[in-house]
């Protein structure tokens, strides 16, 4: 069977009723499952099911476990697919602004307009592969949204989106041959395209990877990064008349804390100064839309180096835009050195990060073999461009 053949027959009675029964079956024990299901099921359509079972246990971290254990994924899908969080925090930032109807252009398997949907937002859903378009459609009957969004096996390019409230677009950033794609306009279809989509549209949004150079967003656009859990997740660009040419937005989830700064609020490069007593380690979103200035001035701190986005203070602050670390120690760059403190301390538990380091983290852990039963975290970085050792822990 094909992919899409393999799909259908999975929503099949016999495959749906496949499914249940492979559902929580071991990986360890798939080929026993397998030689026992093909006595009484065709090989590929057991082969479909337990591929889909697969799919189904990762998803479950991007859509919990619910969703997952009903939804229909392709490889790619699992792999792209907006985190459920995400998707609904975009949702519900559209419903508030009074969408009632969007298109959805790259839809996937259809993550995003299940979270519209859910919103109370009516969806077009179009996507130009026939297994993704087929597992989307199979996604919102399964979860009871099928009178809400309506799946669209078409080119994005070529769909009429007159009419509805937002666009959104979420062009492919990876091929099956060469993996991520770097250059915005190999994306599929190209940003050109994606962007004169968004402006054509009420209010249009484009997701973008998270690591797109600054200089490459279109001026028009608002930039948003975020991130959840600490982990950076996405970017998109806003386009519309309410939107502010320029400024850009961090916002953290689960909280919804959120950085929001223009052309005209933006701060300049915080001064650099030496360590304080505290080491301020800002979420991903905050760095990627270059908004460290802004939580450097509410902590009243400064860059331990003008290259490294670290900052310090000598006060003790709570903030949800960063991460902080009591300092307790500060040498140059020397493993002996650690060894021999670490060593003192009694430390076991050692976390490593690094900016601005050329070490890797398993490797120094090697080499300093902790022991004893405390904990400590050292930051492998530069100060003032010296190689420097910080050694501290999370603020209590």
């Amino acid at each position: 069977m094909n992919d899409l053949d393999s799909l259908l027959a999975l929503l099949a009675p016999e495959g749906r009723a496949l499914l249940d029964e492979v559902r929580d079956t071991d990986p360890a024990r798939e080929l026993a499952v397998a030689t026992r299901l093909r006595r009484a099921h065709p090989a590929g359509l057991v082969s479909a099911a337990l591929g889909q079972a697969r799919l189904r246990q990762r998803a479950v971290a991007k859509f919990g476990a619910e969703d997952a254990g009903r939804m229909f994924f392709t490889p790619n899908g699992v792999e792209q697919s907006t985190r459920a969080s995400v998707a609904a925090y975009r949702a519900e930032s559209l419903r508030a602004l009074g969408v009632r109807s969007v298109a959805d252009l790259c839809c996937g398997i259809g993550g995003d307009a299940i979270a519209f949907a859910r919103a109370g937002i009516r969806v077009l859903a179009v996507d130009h592969d026939p297994v993704t378009a087929a597992a989307a459609r199979a996604n919102a009957d399964a979860l009871g949204l099928a009178g809400l969004i309506e799946v669209r096996e078409a080119d994005v390019t070529e769909v009429d989106t007159a009419g509805y409230d937002a666009v959104f677009v979420d062009p492919a950033r990876r091929s099956s041959g060469r993996g991520r794609i770097f250059d915005p306009e190999a994306y599929s279809p190209p940003l050109s395209w994606a962007v004169s989509a968004a402006l054509g549209a009420p209010l249009g949004l484009l997701k973008i990877a998270p690591g797109i150079p600054h200089e490459a967003i279109p001026p028009e656009a608002t930039a948003e990064w975020v991130s959840d859990g600490g982990d950076v997740k996405e970017a998109v660009l806003w386009f519309g008349p309410d939107v502010t040419p320029g400024a850009r937005r961090a916002t953290l989830l689960p909280a919804g804390a959120g950085i929001y700064a223009t052309p005209a609020t933006m701060l300049p490069d915080p001064e650099v100064r030496p360590v304080g007593r505290y080491l301020y380690e800002p979420d991903g979103a905050v760095i990627r839309a270059h908004l460290v200035a802004e939580v450097a001035e509410d902590l009243d701190g400064g860059l331990i180096d003008p290259t490294i986005a670290y900052v310090t203070a000598d006060e003790a602050h709570r903030t949800p835009y960063a991460t902080a670390y009591e300092i307790t120690d500060r040498l140059p760059f020397n493993v002996k050195k650690l060894k021999a403190l670490l060593r003192e301390r009694g430390v076991g538990t050692l976390t490593v990060k690094k900016r601005g380091s050329a070490v890797e983290p398993e490797e120094l852990r090697r080499k300093v073999k902790p022991q004893g039963p405390n904990a400590a975290t050292v930051f492998l970085t530069r100060v003032a461009g010296a190689p420097t050792m910080l050694i501290g822990h999370p603020l209590r």
